[in-house]
């Protein structure tokens, strides 16, 4: 008499193995879109829409700076997540940080008077180019 093994555990095994992959398909790389009113960012559970309206300032840094993590996750040359600057007495902002190579220059956006975003793509002339669109939006606005 052969003994059966439990579907079920089977089963679960190649669920738990998909929804695995599928959370690493997510995350392997910021998903980027523009359009005519903005631009969004999205990796795996983070999303970020920010209208070029909204946009205050854009500039290419070389490091992030200290910070706190609060969710997100670090692996390799990707920082991704939620963060907060050290905690100050005036400001508990969050940052989103989408940084697909630490060693890159990061594009650093201020949006909505003080929200901040960091974000770098895999290919350095794909950030350069991400960070020449983001420029030419930022609306200066006369004294």
């Amino acid at each position: 008499m052969q003994k059966k093994g439990h579907v079920l555990w089977n089963v679960l095994g190649v669920i738990t193995v998909i929804i695995c992959l599928f959370a690493f398909v997510l995350h392997f790389k910021n998903w980027t879109k523009t359009d005519a009113s903005g631009f969004r960012v999205l990796s795996g559970f983070y999303l970020q829409e920010i209208p070029f309206s909204a946009l205050d300032s854009v500039e290419l840094i070389p490091k992030i700076p200290g910070m706190v993590r609060l969710n997100g996750f670090s692996a390799m040359e990707k920082e991704k997540g939620i963060f907060r600057e050290f905690k100050d007495s005036l400001t508990e902002n969050k940052v989103y940080v989408y940084v697909d190579n630490l060693e890159n220059q990061k594009i650093k956006i201020v949006h909505h008077d003080s929200l901040k975003l960091f974000i770098n793509l895999k290919d350095s002339t794909e950030t350069q180019q991400l960070f020449d669109l983001l420029s030419s939006k930022l609306v200066i606005e006369p004294n």
